[in-house]
């Protein structure tokens, strides 16, 4: 009786259940009248059999107990399955072959010393039959339909995933007297809103500043949902949202209690959505990995808004949340066991100018577009189990993005609105960089000759050009335990200094009588960062460390893509910064990381950030 258990239980066992069922068919067959005392049959109380003798076998061992009732009616819905998939394919294969013999015998005249055909033979029908079951059934078996329990084939192709971050993050300033009181020049703000009238005499007002005496707590989320789907040939796409106050580039962090605070519903963002080419995909070669790993023999070409298209093993000169928008091709081959070299470029709209630029004027402006172009070159070698080393250089020539004197603006005129530089000032910005003014105000009676009513924009001071030298080692020499020592280094090759100082207005060297000082910036930077622990988080009780520097002077990089929580986010920083994780289970892990950071050049300026975790992903 086991061997009988075993033969029903397995996936694939119809063949046995048949001979069985032809076994033990006069069970099957039993009358339904029973003796009742010896005298007259009476109706037996037991469930009818079914058409199906396969079927009536499986209600008989169940009723003996040899095997469970949800075994029994899987078996059973299996078997109504498929004799559905056969029955469909006969019935099709018979009708397409009366169809067949139907044409034929309907035919038109033939030509002459041709022969009509006024049957098809049966063994011809039962052919066609036989192929069309067949084609029916592959079909079934390829999309899925012919087996309960499994997806269709396009469902396959079609990943979802996410994450969700709750985050307390605590903001400490030094105490009273060290930090300078309103210096720090909120330049976003200006260039963001209305122009800031920055004549003394009309406008005592101050300028916009940031925050640099008081300490802030806040609890932020992060929640994030995408998914990639793999098409044909070698194309896929992606689609992600996410959460934000606010469309910034460089954070989909959402303040709890803000956007208007009082439990208001916050809002969704479109952060990723692209389409990806990869014609070796379909040989078995796998996706380009940008920012951890590089993956051997892989080309790719992604147009949309993507992640960073470039190895960054550090968030020196990009955020880690950041996303590009335009097309990028990356590349990747194994030369040598071990030695892997790769390369990425691409072409990225920073800004587009706006049809009616500028709306209230009769003659519209010139275009002022902005564009980033980018190369990568670099290497994956790994030495041996134990020593794994990458290494790459890039240089990203930022077009269009340094502010320029307008030509001569007349603003006492009512008809003029703006001026023709306005749109090279920064739709976004952190802090850090060096700007100028923008606007060529005409002195006339009606400003007071230069003297009221200067409403001006701002815009950056120094053209962009950084070169990006990238490294990271790994030892794995305790593993699972690994030691990773990251470092990059950034030069603005395109930085001018005594162009910079001649219209600079801020990051202005302090003075021992507070007058206004000589220009003090830079056009450097570095981190260093050293890590210690497990390199995936998948277990409970696994664990990593880091501790780092980083400096990164005023004018590198653009301060609107570096990261966003080091100092809140910009350049002209310096400070040490140090972290760990802990898995909590799979896919679930605390963090918390300590940032202290310094301002460079201009005025004084410190602030410590404390952050604490709770991430999980799927």
């Amino acid at each position: 009786m086991s061997s009988i258990r075993t033969a029903l239980l397995s996936r694939n066992s119809w063949m046995s259940v048949s001979m069985l069922a032809l076994a033990l068919s006069p069970v099957i067959a039993t009358p339904v009248l029973a003796q009742e005392n010896g005298d007259r049959p009476t109706v037996s109380r037991k469930k009818p059999p079914a058409a199906s003798s396969t079927i009536n076998l499986v209600n008989l061992l169940v009723e003996q107990g040899i095997i469970k009732k949800e075994q029994a009616e899987a078996l059973i819905r299996q078997a109504e399955n498929e004799a559905y998939v056969a029955r469909e394919a006969a019935r099709d294969a018979s009708v397409k072959a009366d169809e067949a013999a139907k044409a034929a015998t309907a035919a038109a005249a033939a030509p002459p010393g041709s022969k009509r055909v006024t049957y098809v033979p049966e063994i011809v029908k039962r052919q066609l039959r036989e192929d069309l079951r067949k084609d029916v059934m592959a079909q079934a078996k390829k999309e899925g339909w012919a087996s309960p329990g499994t997806y269709p084939e396009w469902a396959s192709r079609i990943r979802l995933y996410g994450d969700i971050r709750g985050r307390w993050e605590s903001i400490w300033h030094p105490e009273a007297g060290f930090n300078s009181v309103g210096q720090i020049v909120d330049f976003n703000a200006i260039n963001t809103g209305e122009p800031y009238d920055v004549s003394a005499i009309s406008n005592p007002v101050f300028f916009p500043t940031y925050n640099t005496t008081e300490d802030r707590n806040r609890a932020r989320l992060r929640a994030r949902l995408g998914l990639t789907a793999d098409l044909y040939d070698g194309f896929s796409t992606g689609l992600r949202i996410g959460t934000g106050s606010d469309n910034s580039p460089i954070s989909t962090n959402q303040t709890l209690g803000g956007s208007g605070g009082n439990f208001s519903k916050y809002q969704l963002w479109l952060d990723r959505a692209f389409i990806k080419f990869e014609p070796f995909k379909s040989r078995g070669f796998t996706g380009y990995a940008t920012q951890n790993a590089i993956a051997p023999d892989t080309l790719a070409l992604t147009f949309g808004r993507f992640d960073n298209p470039f190895w960054s093993p550090t968030e020196l000169v990009w955020d880690a949340d950041l996303g590009f928008d335009g097309f990028a091709l990356q590349g990747a081959a194994q030369v040598a066991p071990g030695l892997t070299p790769f390369a990425a470029g691409g072409a990225f709209p920073i800004f587009n100018t706006s049809l009616d630029f500028a709306t209230a004027e009769p003659v519209k402006f010139a275009s002022e577009d902005k564009y980033l172009f980018g190369g990568q070159v670099g290497f994956n070698w790994v030495m041996s189990p134990q020593v794994d080393i990458t290494f790459a250089a890039a240089i990203f020539d930022f077009r269009n993005v340094q502010g320029r004197l307008s030509s001569p603006c007349n603003l006492s005129d009512p008809a003029v609105t703006a001026c023709d530089t306005d749109d090279l000032r920064p739709s976004f910005a952190q802090k850090g960089n060096t700007y100028m003014p923008l606007r060529d105000i005409i002195p006339t009676v009606e400003n007071g000759f230069g003297t009221l009513d200067q409403f001006q924009y701002f815009g950056l001071a120094s053209q962009f050009r950084p070169a990006v030298f990238s490294g990271r080692v790994e030892f794995n020499h305790f593993a699972p335990i690994a030691i990773t020592i990251d470092g990059e280094y950034v030069w603005n090759t395109a930085f001018d200094r005594s162009a910079v100082a001649a219209v600079a207005v801020n990051n202005l060297a302090a003075t021992t009588d507070g007058s206004v000082g000589p220009y003090d910036g830079g056009n450097t930077g570095w981190l260093a960062r050293l890590t210690v622990g497990n390199r995936k988080l998948t277990n409970f009780g696994d664990w990593n460390a880091h501790v780092g520097y980083k400096y990164l002077e005023s004018d590198a990089i653009l301060d609107a893509f570096a990261d966003s929580d080091f100092g809140l986010g910009g350049t002209n920083l310096c400070g040490y910064f140090l972290g760990a994780n802990f898995a909590l289970s799979n896919n679930v892990w605390a963090s918390a990381r300590w940032m202290s950071a310094n301002n460079i050049a201009g005025a004084p300026y410190a602030v410590d950030i404390f952050q604490v975790d709770l991430n999980a992903k799927f």
